[in-house]
């Protein structure tokens, strides 16, 4: 396995909320464009997500490992962090 992958995410702070935007998603709907009106990660929302390369040790625990799992272009479910909940998609 590689040791940077790029991810994007959509932020939101209710899990009713990620599991609703990961059903729009598996509907077919664009990340990126769900991710700039709904994530609270401004930073990132404004890219569609898009958080660049990473490597282990640089995100929040529960999010690296729900990261580094994903094949290229899946999503993840809903991971809790402290934060919130996130919806992961692996780009790279």
């Amino acid at each position: 396995m590689a040791n940077k992958i790029k991810c994007s995410h959509i932020l939101v702070q209710k899990q009713s909320e990620a599991i609703a935007i990961l059903d729009r998603l598996k509907k077919g709907e664009s990340f990126s464009k769900l991710a700039q009106e709904l994530s609270i990660d401004r930073g990132s929302g404004k890219r569609g997500g898009d958080l660049g390369y990473f490597g282990r040790g640089m995100m929040v625990k529960p999010f690296e490992d729900a990261a580094f799992k994903l094949e290229k272009g899946q999503l993840s479910e809903p991971v809790k962090t402290e934060f919130g909940y996130h919806i992961i998609k692996r780009i790279d």
